[in-house]
């Protein structure tokens, strides 16, 4: 491995799985995987921490052997960060600069910044990330990028993305129990339009579903700015409880007879019957089957459209709908999710990868390929050390890393 080359990590925390990707970063700033691996999670409800041994258990086992194959150390990453507290708020702020020849300098951003959020986010909400969607200067709107140019006043109008601080606090908690540090939280459907999208797709306007195991979250594009970031509560481990309450079926059967035998165009040229086990020793009916299964994804999609309709992009998006998460997996989604949400849908998966892209190359892993990413954006990067500065960093000091200015998704 090149000495030269630099290292960052995204830890994907869900409900249901926790997913790691290790990436080098050359001198370049080309991402190659090196590393990655998934596992059983532990300790989460919803997208946040239930407690914090079970989500700090659960990494740790899990990064082991991405770490043996990237022959890496994780000691920092980006982390997701999901659940319904997860929210978008347009706000606007504007400020005195000076006389009209004075020229729009950092510190002027910073301070519309500061003014746009200040008294707009409640106190008990982290800002995980502020979005400049315009700036206007004397009045002039319509400007993207405002540094050098002349004018007495300036205003901005922001997209603020924030969680509630308990959430955020105890899922950093979570990780430091790990020995990893969590450089910067992220919600996991802004991490996968990472990973997914084209810059076309961003400007046009397009939707990323990330759907995940007891969550969906719903993040829009437009004008090459991230506009909306919302979440339902519910997701594809939904409908495998489901199964099993109506079949009365252990959780385990009901989501083989789902990723085995239903599919998102609901079939009925198959066979009537669904027969599982070894010998087809339990049978079931496939229309009591899909009936279960298509008011679960009804509910979902039903939500979906509501947000959507709340940010005024139901129906208004160019580049249609993009699906991630696990919940993607399951066969022809997206034909069901198109009829549902009356737009184009196709299944996302990483895109202009280097190394070992493969096996990441999937849904389920945008939201961990795209923390990475995000990570060597904002140039983050980690050298290669061994297991004993792992362990010798708890005694470090760690509060340098969260001081660095959210960069912009």
């Amino acid at each position: 491995m090149d000495e030269n080359n630099r290292f960052v990590t995204g830890l994907d925390v869900g409900t249901e799985n926790v997913r790691a990707v290790i990436a080098s970063v050359d001198k370049d700033g080309k991402v190659a995987i090196v590393g990655y691996n998934e596992g059983k999670s532990a300790g989460m409800r919803k997208g946040i921490p239930a407690n914090l041994a079970g989500p700090a258990g659960a990494i740790d086992k899990m990064l082991g052997d991405a770490e043996r194959m990237g022959g890496y150390d994780v000691r920092s990453a980006y982390v997701s960060i999901n659940g319904s507290t997860v929210i978008s708020t347009q706000t606007e702020g504007m400020i005195a600069v000076g006389n009209s020849d004075h020229e729009i300098v950092g510190e002027d951003l910073d301070r519309v910044e500061d003014v746009a959020v200040s008294g707009r986010i409640p106190a008990n909400r982290d800002v995980l990330a502020v979005i400049p969607l315009e700036y206007a200067i004397d009045g002039q709107a319509g400007i993207k990028d405002p540094m050098g140019m002349a004018g007495a006043r300036l205003e901005m109008r922001a997209n603020v993305i924030s969680a509630l601080t308990p959430n955020c606090e105890n899922l950093k908690k979570a990780t430091m129990n790990a020995d990893v540090q969590a450089l910067r939280l992220v919600p996991s459907v802004v991490a996968a339009a990472r990973a997914v999208l084209t810059d076309r797709q961003k400007e046009n306007g397009v939707a990323v579903i990330d759907f995940g195991a007891t969550t969906t979250s719903v993040a829009v594009y437009e004008e090459g700015d991230l506009q909306y970031v919302g979440v339902v509560p519910a997701g594809s481990n939904n409908i495998t409880n489901d199964l099993a309450i109506v079949l009365a079926v252990d959780p385990d059967l009901a989501e083989e007879i789902k990723t085995r035998f239903i599919t998102g165009n609901f079939d009925t040229d198959k066979s009537p019957a669904i027969k599982v086990g070894k010998h087809g020793e339990r049978t079931f009916d496939r229309k009591e089957v899909e009936e279960v299964v298509m008011a679960r994804l009804d509910e979902i999609f039903a939500e979906i459209r509501k947000k959507l309709k709340a940010a005024k992009y139901d129906q208004r998006l160019p580049e249609g709908i993009i699906l991630t998460g696990g919940g993607a997996k399951m066969r022809d989604i997206e034909l069901y999710a198109k009829k549902c949400l009356e737009a184009s849908v196709k299944i996302g998966t990483p895109i202009g990868l280097e190394g070992v892209a493969d096996a990441v190359e999937k849904p389920e892993f945008a939201a961990a390929v795209g923390l990475a990413q995000l990570a060597a954006e904002d140039s983050m990067y980690q050298a290669p050390m061994g297991k004993k500065a792992k362990k010798a960093k708890k005694s470090g000091d760690s509060a340098g890393f969260f001081k660095k200015l959210f960069s912009r998704f």
